[in-house]
């Protein structure tokens, strides 16, 4: 959701910063790698109950995947090369945010709690299949109320106060939410359209006439000396 409505608002405003950072020979597939760095970082931190630190870890995470889109304008270089590096290292550096949640909370009085990051992580991991699925077959998967971005940011949230069980929940809600929405969207996209049928006497090619419309039926299909009032034989006569 905030992909899609200020992912493009944002890349612009920090338009002069990919600038000065391609004038300075830096590479968007070198931010790409600086930002998976910091993902690996913060779960370290994480992991060692160091939540507030944490939270400045997911900024600094989130910070060059804005970025390096930017650059790579900047330096003419942008592709699918670069977009599959960028997809694959941001699925490595949500996994081991998550892991470094999880370690955390197994040590802590809940353990069982650990199981609820995992299971957020697995949920994150079927989105982002579910787009990549449908994409790779001609469809459209965007969308939804959870993508990365909400994620980095309720994550955010949840270490800044301490309240990670409580927005673990929330996310867990809104993550499955999204995996539902994606594949109906998908699954109404794949589904083709059936032309309508008609129904027809049986051994003849004569369509059905409706309720509605027997009596322009019968205007079409009585005989000919009836529908002309003639004086043959077979005419009826009043």
């Amino acid at each position: 959701m905030l992909d899609g409505r200020w992912r493009a608002t944002v890349e612009r405003g920090l338009e002069p910063v990919g600038q000065g950072l391609h004038r300075a020979g830096v590479t968007a597939d070198g931010l790409t790698i600086i930002g998976l760095v910091f993902a690996i970082a913060t779960a370290l931190v994480i992991a060692d109950g160091h939540l507030l630190l944490g939270m400045f870890g997911v900024i600094l995470t989130g910070l060059p995947d804005i970025l390096d889109g930017s650059v790579a304008r900047q330096s003419g270089r942008a592709g699918p090369r670069g977009a599959f590096f960028d997809s694959v290292c941001d699925r490595v550096a949500d996994a081991a945010l998550f892991i470094g949640v999880a370690w955390y909370l197994s040590e802590t009085d809940s353990p069982r709690d650990a199981v609820l990051a995992m299971t957020v992580l697995a949920l994150s991991m079927l989105i982002t299949y579910e787009r990549a699925r449908a994409e790779s077959l001609g469809f459209q998967a965007r969308g939804g109320l959870m993508e990365r971005a909400e994620r980095l940011v309720l994550l955010g949230v949840g270490l800044a106060f301490d309240i990670l069980v409580p927005v673990l929940w929330v996310m867990l809600v809104l993550t499955a939410f999204t995996a539902v929405q994606r594949f109906v969207k998908v699954w109404r996209q794949a589904t083709p359209t059936r032309p309508r049928r008609t129904r027809h006497h049986r051994g003849s090619g004569t369509e059905e006439p409706r309720a509605g419309s027997l009596a322009q039926w019968w205007a079409a299909h009585r005989p000919q000396t009836e529908r002309i009032g003639g004086s043959g034989p077979t005419s009826r006569r009043r």
